[in-house]
Order: C-alpha cells, then sequence, then structure tokens
C-alpha cells in the first residue's frame, strides 16, 4: 500500500474518489438520451470502468450522473489516434436542450 500512497505524497496530489452516479439521476440520464436519440441507440448497462475522474468530487456534493456521448467506431478520448468528431455537437447540445427541459419546465 506504501507505494501507492508515498507517490500522492510526494507529488501533494489529492487522491481522487470513485466515480460513483446516483441512481435516480443515472435514470433520468438515460431517459433524455432515449428521448433524443431512441432506445436502440442507448446502452444503459454498460460494464463499470476503472477510471479516476475530477467529476467524482461534484457527486460527493450534489447528486448527478457521469454520461458518455458515443462517437462511433473511433479510439477512445485518451489515445493518440483520438479525433473528435463534430458531428456529435448537436447530439450533445440536444441532450443537454432537453434535459433542462424536463428538469426546469417553463411554467
Amino acid at each position: 500500500m506504501r507505494s501507492v500512497s508515498d507517490p500522492f505524497q510526494t507529488y501533494a496530489a489529492t487522491p481522487c474518489p470513485p466515480t460513483i452516479n446516483h441512481e435516480r439521476e443515472t435514470a433520468l440520464a438515460a431517459d433524455v438520451a432515449r428521448d433524443v436519440a431512441g432506445a436502440d441507440r442507448v446502452n444503459d448497462r454498460t460494464t463499470p470502468i476503472m477510471a479516476g475522474e475530477d467529476f467524482a468530487f461534484m457527486l460527493l456534493e450534489r447528486p448527478g450522473a457521469f454520461i458518455f456521448l458515443g462517437m462511433g467506431d473511433s479510439p477512445e478520448c485518451h489515445h493518440p489516434a483520438y479525433r473528435f468528431n463534430d458531428s456529435i455537437l448537436g447530439h450533445g447540445a440536444s441532450y443537454w436542450v432537453r434535459m433542462v427541459e424536463k428538469t426546469m419546465p417553463a411554467n
């Protein structure tokens, strides 16, 4: 265990907590994604991943869900061959607009 903790102390790093989504917000995120993309294009049963993410600190303070917006069959974002696919911008924007419409309806 010391071999894991020593580098954190040496470099004054703050360990990142696990990124664990909240159940209600995860269900909402999947519902919104289905509204925008269709049920056949939403995978809400993915295998958990062992990755650190700064968003975990936000999830300690407020309920939420970390989501992935797919880009098809391209390398993942930390891969050297990764190239951002501009064509997904509209899908991402539509997702967030629908999230606002669903959670903050104008009355």
